[in-house]
């Protein structure tokens, strides 16, 4: 877990909170329907900047008996509860709002506030994703940003983009309905902005649950990661053979390694632990995120050497 996307994660915050409170006030003043959805959006955003802080503390707590290998995969865990509230809470409630005032419509009401708080709002929203971005770009590989987005193990960083990139498509939406319900009068522009709303934060809910269940079942090493470890344990002329690195995400920046090697037949006991213990400092040299690393040594003859080598950082 890096400090840039707690960073990220106080800024969220910060601008929910006051952008929830504006938006409402001007609801209240103007009766405009996606103005209360985009509030409810906002605080429910507040309620998840909270929950990833919470997450990202209670991953960090070293392990114990019960959790011998730590607690990083908790940050997960929360973000899952964040894409269910997104998807009950502002999907449901943003859905619920239009739909109510499609069938009850509310004329509106100086909608001038409306335009304020909604250009405000996508001033600090803006902001708020840019700095995300840039510092999700900081930590990228050589994959296009979307490709590295879906493949990110940080929900501290994909998380925060996805719920602003969703913020700012929900005010769009509410100021293109607040727009064409003032100009033609027509309250139901203004509810149909509102369930507009809730489709989008369902969607964006729907693939942050898909990222976090991957994420919480297991899920390897980016690809190259994997192959870079490959090559490297392949390149010592020691190895006889090297079956497929096995890799799994215990936080974004904890990696557990788990090798199945072949050495060469005609090393010595003190021979195989020199070349292991030198395999395990290049690779944490080049992967620094591989953080435990088990390696299964075997002879040439693919019998299993009476020893485990185990080494943990």
């Amino acid at each position: 877990m890096t400090g840039n996307s707690k960073i990220a994660i106080y800024g969220a915050l910060a601008a929910n909170i006051g952008i929830a409170i504006v938006k409402f006030i001007a609801a209240s003043v103007t009766g405009s329907s996606a103005m209360i959805s985009e509030g409810i959006h906002s605080t429910v955003d507040s309620g998840n900047s909270l929950l990833l802080l919470l997450g990202m503390k209670r991953s960090q707590r070293p392990p114990d008996r019960g959790h011998p290998f730590g607690h990083g995969k908790e940050i997960y865990f929360w973000s899952l509860i964040v894409a269910i509230l997104v998807f009950s809470l502002g999907g449901g409630m943003s859905l619920y709002e239009g739909v109510t005032h499609l069938q009850h419509p509310v004329e509106m009401r100086d909608p001038f506030w409306n335009y304020i708080v909604l250009g405000v709002s996508i001033l600090f929203e803006g902001s708020s994703l840019i700095y995300a971005v840039r510092e999700f770009n900081k930590t990228k590989g050589k994959f296009s940003f979307f490709q590295e987005l879906s493949m990110s193990k940080d929900p501290g960083l994909f998380a925060v983009i996805y719920e602003e990139s969703a913020a700012i498509a929900g005010l769009l939406i509410a100021l293109a309905g607040v727009f064409l319900g003032h100009y033609f009068e027509e309250p139901m522009f203004d509810a149909i902005a509102s369930m507009l709303i809730g489709v989008v934060l369902i969607l964006v809910a729907i693939t942050m649950v898909k990222e976090s269940k991957g994420l919480l079942v297991g899920e390897s090493a980016n690809a190259e990661i994997v192959k870079g470890i490959y090559d490297l344990v392949n390149a010592d002329k020691r190895v006889e053979t090297l079956y497929f690195p096995l890799t799994m995400h215990l936080a974004p920046n904890e990696i557990l390694l788990a090798l199945d090697v072949e050495f060469q037949k005609e090393m010595t006991v003190e021979a195989l632990f020199e070349s292991i213990n030198g395999l395990e400092e290049r690779i944490k040299e080049a992967f620094p995120n591989v953080k435990k690393i088990y390696i299964e040594a075997r002879n040439f003859g693919g019998r299993q050497r009476p020893w485990q080598i185990e080494t943990i950082d």
